[in-house]
This record gives C-alpha cells, structure tokens and sequence, in this order.
C-alpha cells in the first residue's frame, strides 16, 4: 500500500471513529481513615476495587471514582481516544517517511 493510500485509509478511520475520551479506567484500591477497619490490619484487606478515570486537564492529572455503570460506558470512548492517538502517530511516520525520501 502507498502512502497516499495509506493516508486515506488513517483519514477514513479517524472519522468513523465517533465520539472520544481523553485518559484511562483503572481499578484501584483504597484504605479509610477509620483506625480498627480491616483496611488497617497486617495484611490490610484494602477497598475496592473501584474503577477510576484518570486523565491530563491543562498539565494536571484529574481523577473521577466511577460506577460500575459509568465505567462499562466510557471504556468504549477511551478505547476510542486511544485508537485516535495511535493513527495521528502513524500519520505523522507516513508524513516523515514522505519528507525523507524527498
């Protein structure tokens, strides 16, 4: 496949796409303030897990605790934003690989 083939191909799937999210869903873990909950014990029996949306907002991190339910919506939007990510970058290799063969 040419590049401009490839080109179009990258332009095709960027804008079947459909919506997108910024960031990730991880599962985390946490211990409470409480002094005789087994969060505390040796070993502790931490809560959780709760699913967690991390992203960047103007250079710092943001962090939103999410339903269950929250979380199975946004995975397919962040699963999208990554994919958005990975094709801007092959793009720019396709754009790269034009310039230095000029």
């Amino acid at each position: 496949m040419g590049s401009d083939e490839r080109r179009q191909a990258i332009l095709a799937e960027i804008a079947s796409l459909g919506p997108v999210l910024p960031g990730s869903i991880v599962e985390r873990s946490t211990r409470c303030q409480r002094s005789g909950c087994h969060c505390r014990a040796d070993p502790p029996l931490l809560h959780g897990p709760y699913a967690t949306w991390m992203r960047q907002e103007e250079s710092r991190q943001v962090t939103k605790t999410l339903s269950a339910e929250e979380a199975e919506k946004m995975r397919p939007l962040i699963a999208a934003g990554h994919r958005l990510h990975a094709l801007v970058r092959e793009l720019e290799a396709v754009t790269v690989a034009e310039v230095n063969a000029t």
